[in-house]
C-alpha cells in the first residue's frame, strides 16, 4: 500500500529512510519508533505496515480530529477516498468497508474495541501513536495491547510512536522492544519572544488574564505584517479562543477555529487549504499528528487546558496550567512543515527555561474514575498485573473507587458490575453515564443527553448559568460548535436503552438542568449559607462561591456541574451551576441523604437533636424530647472532659473526701485512687456513672451526690482504713479535735492553738506513719506563729520568743515558762 515514490518526495516523509530499520525491530513483534513532528511516522509508517500484514492495521491517535486526519492524508497518498483502503472510526463517526486495510481510530475507541473483544479478530497490527501525550486512554490501550499480545495473541504486531526521545520506557513496557528513531528534515523555525510589556496573572482554574489575550491578538498581528502565510495561534481553550476571535474582528482575513467542541465538518475545513490568508485559532488538537496547511507562523499564548483533581475537596475539572517546552517544541514545528517559518512565543526566554521539560503523565493528576472503571472491566482491578507507564497513584485512584463503589459501579474488592458495564457502555465519564441513565427516567432522553453533553464540554465563558447556556444552545442558528455539541447529544440519547422508562412527571427546564448535573455531582449540590447571599457549601463539605455579578445569587440551592479552586484559597469558584429548589436537591443527592440523632455537648450544655442531611449540608433540624440515655450520658461526659470538673458542685465534704484520697494515693500509692482532674475524667464512667445515668442536661450535673460518686473509687477492703489513715480530724493534747487540713497530699497541715499542745512533744504520723503532719501553731487570733513537724525543738527554741511577744499582748492567756509541764487549755 505505500505511495509511488515518485509521487511523494522523501523529503516529504522523512520516516521513509528509517523504515528497513523499523522492519528488523519487528521481527521481536514489538518496537517503538521516534520520530519528530512531520516526518510521516503518522501516515507513512501505516501503509508500510499494511504491505507486511495479511489482515488489518489499526493506527490509534490521541484525538478525533487527529485521526480523521490521518485517515484523509492516507487515503490522498493513495489517490483514493477516506473510506476505501483507509478509513476511520471515532466516537460517533465512522468511514470504512471491507475493502479497508488502515484503520484509524482514538484511543478511546480502541480501549471499548478492546473490551468487547481482546483478540482483536481481523487485525494483525496496532500502532499507538503519540505516546507521549501521555492521555489516560493511551495508557490504557497500551497496556491492554501488551497485555493481549502476552496472553491470547503472541501473532499481534505493536509498534508504539513518540515524537519524543523519551521511548526507553515504552520499549520496557512493551518487553524490551527495539527503539528505532527517524530524523527529519523539518524547515527552519525562528523563535521570537513577544512577552506582555507588562506583568500578568498566573492562570488558575479556567480563568487566563485578559491582557495575556490582548498580547496574544497583538503578536498574531505582527504575525501576519512580518511572516507570509497562514497564522496557527495555540490557546488553552473555546473561550480564549472567543475571546481573541473578538479581539480580531477587524482583520481581512479569515479567523478559524479549531478545537474538539466543533462538528466534524468544521474541524475538517480547517485542515484543507484556504483561498486567501488565514488565522487559525487553535486548543492542543493541532498540537501534533495533523498539519494545517499553509501555516508559516505560529502564536503561542504558553498555556494548556488539562483535567486535574482536587482531592482534598474532590473537585475534578479542567485547569489552565503553563505549557511544557516539549509541548512548546511540538507547536513550534506547527510552522516548518512545509517551509522555513516562525514561531512567536507569548513569554521570555527566562521563563522558558523554569518550564517543565515534560508535560505531566493524566495519570498523576487527573480524575481517575474512569481510568478506575476501564481497569475493573477488563479485569484487572487498581492495574493489578499490568504494565501501566506509571502506577495511578494510591490516594487519587482510592478517591475514584468511592466514587464507582457509590454508583454501584465496582464491589468491595474492585471488580466490576453488572451496573458498571452499563455505565461504561455510554462513552462518557462514568458520572455523567450515571446522569445521562438515571436522568433519562426522570427528565427524558433528549433533555437529559443534551445537558450531559453540554457537561462534556470545556465549560470557560461568561455565563455561569447552566440552565441559561443550555437554552443558548438549543437557541443557536446551526454554527460549528452547536453542531458538534447536537451530535454528541444524539449520540448520548441514542445510548440510553429501551428499557429506560419515560418520565412519569413533567419536569421544568431550568430545573431538568439542575437535576441531570446534581446527578452527575451530588456532592456539589449546594446550600446558600446566608440567604441573598453568593457563598455556599457544597454536600461534600467544600465552600463554594458564585462570581461577582451571578445572575445565580439569591438562589438557595445550587446544582455545581464545574468549580475550581485558586492556589492557597480556602473557598472554592462555581464556574458552571443551575438554580435548583430542595425537591430536586432531594431527588439527585438521594444517596447522600441521612438522618441522625445528635446528642452532643455543645454550646456548655447537652444539645439533643433530629438532624437530616445532604451530606455536610443540613436540611432540617429539630429538638429531641427523649433522646437515648446512653447517649446523653456520653454527651454529659464528653462535656465534663472538655469544661472539667467544675461542672460539678463541690461541696465542702466532696472536696475533703477527695484531699484525702489524694493524700492516700500519694502517700501510699495503688490501690488508692489517683483523684487529680485528668484521672478522674478518664474513670468518669466507673465513679459518676449512675449519677450521669439519670441526668440530662448541665443543671443536672450541679445537683450530682459527688461525696457518694468518690467513695466509690474506694477500694475494698482498704476503704475501712480512710479514717484510719487519714482522718478527718485528729484529737490534740487539750481534748479537742481539731480538722486537718489534705489540701497539700505530700503535707497534710493540722492547725493548732499554742495552748492547746502544752505539753505535746511529739506531733502526729499519718498514713500509716509514713508521712508527719506539718503543724501550724497558731495565736489565739488565729494567726500561725510557728509551722513545724518537730514539736521538741519548737518548746526549746521557739516558744520562748513566741512568748515574749505575745504575753503581753493577750495577757489573759496561758504564757508559761515551761510549756511541756503545764496543762494544755482548750479554748472555748
Amino acid at each position: 500500500m505505500l505511495p509511488d515514490p515518485a509521487a511523494v518526495p522523501a523529503s516529504a516523509l522523512p520516516v521513509r529512510s528509517a523504515l528497513p530499520s523499523l522492519g528488523e525491530a519487528l521481527t521481536s513483534g514489538a518496537a517503538v519508533l521516534v520520530a519528530p513532528p512531520g516526518t510521516g511516522k503518522t501516515t507513512l509508517v501505516p501503509l508500510w505496515l499494511a504491505d507486511r500484514c495479511a489482515e488489518r492495521v489499526v493506527v490509534a491517535e490521541p484525538r478525533r480530529v487527529a485521526a480523521r486526519a490521518a485517515a484523509r492524508r492516507m487515503a490522498s497518498l493513495l489517490g483514493e477516498q477516506v473510506g476505501e483502503r483507509v478509513g476511520y472510526t471515532v466516537r460517533g463517526d465512522s468511514r470504512t468497508s471491507p475493502r479497508t486495510r488502515v484503520e484509524v481510530v482514538t484511543t478511546g475507541v480502541l480501549v471499548q474495541r478492546l473490551q468487547r473483544d481482546p483478540e482483536l479478530p481481523a487485525t494483525d497490527a496496532v500502532l499507538l501513536d503519540e505516546c507521549h501525550e501521555r492521555h489516560l486512554d493511551t495508557d490504557l490501550a497500551l497496556a491492554f495491547c501488551v497485555d493481549v499480545r502476552a496472553a491470547l495473541r503472541p501473532d499481534l504486531t505493536l509498534l508504539a510512536t513518540s515524537a519524543t526521545a523519551e521511548a526507553e520506557r515504552l520499549a520496557d513496557v512493551l518487553g524490551t522492544a527495539q527503539v528505532v528513531t527517524a530524523t527529519g528534515a523539518l524547515h527552519p523555525v525562528d523563535v521570537v519572544w513577544c512577552p506582555p510589556p507588562a506583568p500578568v496573572d498566573p492562570p488558575y482554574g479556567l480563568r487566563v488574564d485578559p491582557r495575556l489575550l490582548d498580547q496574544v491578538a497583538a503578536t498574531v498581528r505582527r504575525a501576519l505584517a512580518e511572516a507570509p502565510g497562514d497564522v496557527l495561534v495555540f490557546l488553552p481553550g473555546v473561550g480564549e479562543i472567543r475571546g481573541v476571535e473578538r479581539r480580531l474582528e477587524a482583520l481581512p482575513v479569515q479567523v478559524l477555529a479549531l478545537h474538539g467542541r466543533l462538528d466534524a465538518a468544521a474541524q475538517d475545513a480547517v485542515l484543507r487549504p484556504g483561498a486567501g490568508r488565514r488565522v487559525v485559532l487553535a486548543t492542543s488538537v493541532a498540537e501534533s499528528s495533523l498539519t494545517v496547511p499553509g501555516v508559516r507562523a505560529v502564536v503561542d499564548a504558553g498555556l494548556a487546558r488539562v483535567p486535574r483533581l482536587d482531592p482534598a475537596r474532590g473537585l475534578g475539572s479542567l485547569v489552565t496550567v503553563r505549557a511544557s517546552r516539549a509541548a512548546a517544541t511540538q507547536r513550534a514545528g506547527r510552522a516548518g512543515r512545509e517551509a522555513p517559518g516562525r514561531a512567536y512565543r507569548c513569554w521570555s526566554e527566562a521563563d522558558h527555561a523554569r518550564l517543565p521539560a515534560q508535560p505531566e503523565p493524566e495519570v498523576a493528576a487527573a480524575d481517575l474514575t474512569g481510568f478506575a472503571l476501564e481497569l475493573a472491566r477488563w479485569g484487572a482491578p487498581r492495574g493489578r498485573g499490568l504494565a501501566l507507564l506509571d502506577p495511578p497513584p494510591a490516594g487519587r485512584f482510592e478517591a475514584a473507587e468511592q466514587v464507582l463503589r457509590a454508583l454501584g459501579a465496582v464491589e468491595a474488592d474492585g471488580r466490576v458490575t453488572a451496573a458498571g458495564r452499563r455505565l461504561a457502555s455510554v462513552g462518557a465519564d462514568p458520572r455523567l453515564a450515571h446522569a445521562l441513565l438515571e436522568g433519562a427516567a426522570l427528565v427524558g432522553r433528549r433533555r437529559a443527553a443534551e445537558t450531559v453533553a453540554l457537561l462534556t464540554e470545556d465549560a470557560a465563558g461568561g455565563d455561569d448559568d447552566l440552565a441559561r447556556v443550555l437554552a443558548a444552545h438549543r437557541r443557536a442558528p446551526g454554527g460549528p460548535a452547536a453542531r458538534g455539541w447536537r451530535e454528541e447529544a444524539r449520540r448520548l440519547e441514542a445510548a440510553v436503552p429501551l428499557s429506560v422508562p419515560d418520565p412519569s412527571r413533567p419536569v421544568a427546564a431550568d430545573l431538568a438542568a439542575g437535576l441531570v448535573a446534581g446527578l452527575a455531582f451530588p456532592e456539589r449540590l449546594a446550600r446558600v449559607r446566608t440567604p441573598g447571599g453568593t457563598a455556599y457549601l457544597m454536600a461534600g463539605g467544600t465552600a463554594v462561591e458564585l462570581p461577582s455579578g451571578s445572575p445565580l445569587r439569591g438562589s438557595e440551592w445550587l446544582a455545581v456541574a464545574v468549580a475550581d479552586r485558586a492556589p492557597g484559597a480556602t473557598t472554592a469558584r462555581a464556574r458552571l451551576a443551575a438554580a435548583v429548589d430542595e425537591d430536586t436537591v432531594r431527588e439527585a443527592g438521594a444517596a447522600l441523604l441521612a438522618v441522625e440523632e445528635r446528642v452532643v455537648w455543645t454550646a456548655g450544655d447537652v444539645e439533643a437533636v433530629r438532624v437530616e442531611r445532604l451530606g455536610a449540608v443540613v436540611l432540617c433540624e429539630r429538638r429531641l424530647d427523649d433522646p437515648p440515655r446512653e447517649q446523653v450520658r456520653a454527651a454529659l461526659e464528653d462535656g465534663l472532659r472538655r469544661e472539667g470538673l467544675e461542672l460539678l458542685e463541690w461541696g465542702a465534704a466532696a472536696t475533703v473526701l477527695r484531699q484525702r484520697l489524694a493524700f492516700c494515693h500519694e502517700a501510699l500509692g495503688e490501690p488508692w485512687p489517683d483523684v487529680a482532674d485528668d484521672a478522674l475524667l478518664g474513670r468518669v464512667e466507673e465513679w459518676l456513672g449512675p449519677e450521669l445515668a439519670s441526668a440530662r442536661r448541665r443543671a443536672d450535673l450541679r445537683r450530682v451526690d459527688v461525696t457518694r460518686a468518690l467513695r466509690r473509687l474506694l477500694p475494698w477492703p482498704h476503704a475501712s482504713r480512710l479514717d484510719e489513715l487519714a482522718p478527718e480530724r485528729l484529737e490534740v493534747p487539750s481534748g479537742a479535735h481539731r480538722r486537718v487540713d489534705y489540701t497539700d497530699p505530700a503535707a497534710p497541715v493540722l492547725a493548732v492553738p499554742v495552748q492547746e499542745a502544752f505539753g505535746w512533744l511529739d506531733g502526729p504520723v499519718l498514713g500509716d506513719g509514713r508521712r508527719p503532719v506539718v503543724l501550724h501553731l497558731v495565736s489565739p487570733a488565729g494567726r500561725p506563729v510557728a509551722v513545724t513537724r518537730d514539736l521538741a525543738s519548737f518548746w526549746r527554741q521557739g516558744y520562748p520568743q513566741v512568748r515574749a511577744e505575745l504575753r503581753g499582748r493577750y495577757p489573759k492567756h496561758a504564757w508559761p515558762e515551761d510549756p511541756l509541764t503545764a496543762p494544755p487549755r482548750r479554748r472555748r
